[in-house]
């Protein structure tokens, strides 16, 4: 999830830090949302290929009510935005650490939008 979220909840009033809605890793500086299926995120010796998404569920508005509609929401021409972060399969493990720099890595191109997963 990129932490950028947080700061849009926060102003709407919700309080969210990294790691309460269910997220494994908070990026930071790095358009999550915008990249292409099958980027590859390195973070120190771990690799992460993005496939898709998230999809919010019920359980982010059991955490605070009303907080789903600010994930999950349409735009001006109605298409469904969904904000919650991005869903990955671990291709290398590895330990990381906070603070550490990532690198994206576009697949080859064609170059396919996430979807949700």
């Amino acid at each position: 999830m990129h932490r950028e979220i947080f700061e849009l909840l926060a102003a709407d009033g919700y309080s969210v830090l990294p790691g309460q809605l269910g997220e494994n890793i908070t990026t930071a500086g790095i358009e999550l949302l915008d990249l292409p299926v099958g980027t590859r995120l390195h973070l120190a010796e771990a690799v992460i290929v993005i496939t898709g998404l998230r999809n919010p569920c019920q359980q982010i508005n059991d955490f605070q009510p009303g907080l789903m509609k600010k994930l999950l929401r349409k735009d001006e021409s109605g298409q469904v935005q969904r904000l919650a972060g991005v869903m990955g399969i671990v291709a290398r493990s590895g330990t990381v650490r906070p603070g550490e720099d990532i690198a994206v890595e576009l697949p080859p191109e064609p170059h396919h939008p996430l979807t949700k997963v």
